[in-house]
């Protein structure tokens, strides 16, 4: 019999938004040709977005001759080009469930994104927006690890008893360096090998392996 610990249960499941919650990668993709030429970075041809979804979220950037300083003006024009389309984007199918699922299960829920709040709010719907207790919004594309922390200060709880979700390499990164666990969704941005590649503490094919795994715990 193995004398190490039970991971402590989750209380706190922290969210990342686009490719984990909604479904706003296409959306994403046909824009950003236009980015491309307002903000003067490489474009991506159709041959290479797949190849492009295998690496760190860092190495894209620095592919598309993207330097740090733009990146703020970049996802502030995003957000609010966004809010002009919520109405072409959906969230995966699951969701809605998984987010009533765990909110009965008395699992706190939090959303950090890069994305701003009331664009997240539209596309979630009152009732599952409802179900979210702490927002963090219109992060930095690297800034979520300070997000992370306020997030923890705010709802009181210990890193060792928060799982974050997400989509991206950036999202497990700033958990590692949050000290909480880190969760990597297969129906996302970027492609399973790419995440695992970075050891996520666990991986979710499906919204619904995330009730399993998460209500069943408790």
């Amino acid at each position: 019999m193995s004398d190490t610990p039970s991971p402590a249960p989750v209380r706190l499941v922290i969210f990342d938004f686009d490719g984990t919650l909604s479904d706003s990668g296409q959306w994403f993709l046909g824009i950003l040709d236009h980015l491309a030429q307002r903000y003067r970075f490489r474009t991506v041809e159709p041959h290479e977005v797949e190849t492009l979804r295998g690496w760190p979220t860092r190495d894209v950037i620095r592919h598309l001759g993207i330097p740090a300083w733009k990146l703020p003006f970049i996802a502030r024009y995003t957000r609010t080009l966004f809010a002009l389309h919520t109405h072409e984007v959906s969230l995966f199918d699951g969701i809605t469930e998984m987010l009533a699922a765990l909110d009965h299960a008395g699992i706190r829920l939090a959303l950090v994104s890069s994305n701003a709040e009331i664009n997240a709010r539209r596309i979630l719907g009152p009732e599952n927006a409802r179900r979210i207790a702490i927002w963090e919004c219109a992060s930095s594309l690297y800034g979520k690890a300070p997000r992370f922390r306020r997030v923890l200060r705010r709802a009181g709880v210990a890193p060792g008893e928060v799982l974050a979700i997400g989509d991206e390499t950036r999202d497990i990164e700033a958990a590692r360096r949050c000290g909480i666990r880190a969760g990597a969704v297969g129906w996302g941005y970027a492609h399973p090998s790419a995440l695992s590649a970075l050891a996520p503490d666990i991986s979710f094919a499906s919204p619904s392996a995330v009730t399993d795994l998460l209500v069943g715990r408790q």
